[in-house]
C-alpha cells in the first residue's frame, strides 16, 4: 500500500503545484486530525497517512506519496450553523460561551460557524444571536496554545500546566 508521510501546507503551495496534484481525498473536520489512517482518494485509490504525529489537516493542504503523487486535502461539506449578532460586543459574548464550552469554532470576521447543535443554538438565540444553518467545510480555530484542536479538549504539547476553569491538563 502507498503511504503518504509528508505534508505540504495550502499556504506555501503555488498554484502549479495543486495543478498538478494525481488526485484528491475529501475529508470532514474529525478525519482531518489524524496521525495514521488509511484513506481512500476520490478516484478510489487507497493509501496509508503515516505521520509522526497527530496532526490537523487543512483545506488544500497536499499529501505527497512514497512515488511522489500529490494529493489534495479537501475539506468535506458539514451540517453547521453560522452565528451573526447585531453588533461586535454581542456577538464576542457569543463566542466567549462557545469556548466556555469548549466548542470548536470557526471564526469569520462578522460571523461565527459551529457544527449543528439544537442546544447550543437555542443557547445562541437566547444570547440575541441570529443562526441560520450552512452545509460548508468546517475549519475551526486551533486549541489555545497552538497545537491540535478544540476537539476533546486536547492539547497535545505533552505537558502539565494549570487553567483558570479548574482543572490540569496532561
Amino acid at each position: 500500500m502507498k503511504r503518504a508521510n509528508t505534508i505540504i501546507p495550502a499556504f506555501t503551495l503555488a498554484k502549479r503545484t495543486v495543478e498538478a496534484a494525481s488526485d484528491r481525498v475529501v475529508l470532514d473536520h474529525d478525519m482531518r486530525h489524524r496521525r495514521r489512517i488509511v484513506l481512500r482518494t476520490v478516484s478510489g485509490v487507497e493509501f496509508l497517512l503515516d505521520l509522526k504525529q497527530a496532526t490537523t489537516l487543512r483545506h488544500g493542504d497536499s499529501l505527497v506519496l512514497e512515488d511522489g503523487q500529490v494529493i489534495v486535502v479537501e475539506a468535506a461539506p458539514e451540517k453547521l450553523v453560522e452565528i451573526q449578532a447585531d453588533d461586535a460586543d454581542a456577538l464576542m459574548r457569543i463566542a466567549w460561551h462557545l469556548g466556555n464550552r469548549h466548542l470548536p469554532t470557526q471564526l469569520m470576521g462578522d460571523r461565527i460557524r459551529i457544527r449543528f447543535d439544537h442546544v447550543i443554538v437555542d443557547m445562541v438565540k437566547g444570547l440575541g444571536g441570529a443562526v441560520r444553518e450552512v452545509m460548508a467545510a468546517f475549519d475551526p480555530e486551533g486549541g489555545a496554545y497552538g497545537f491540535g484542536t478544540t476537539m476533546g479538549h486536547h492539547h497535545g504539547h505533552g505537558h502539565d500546566h494549570d487553567h483558570p476553569h479548574g482543572h490540569k491538563h496532561d
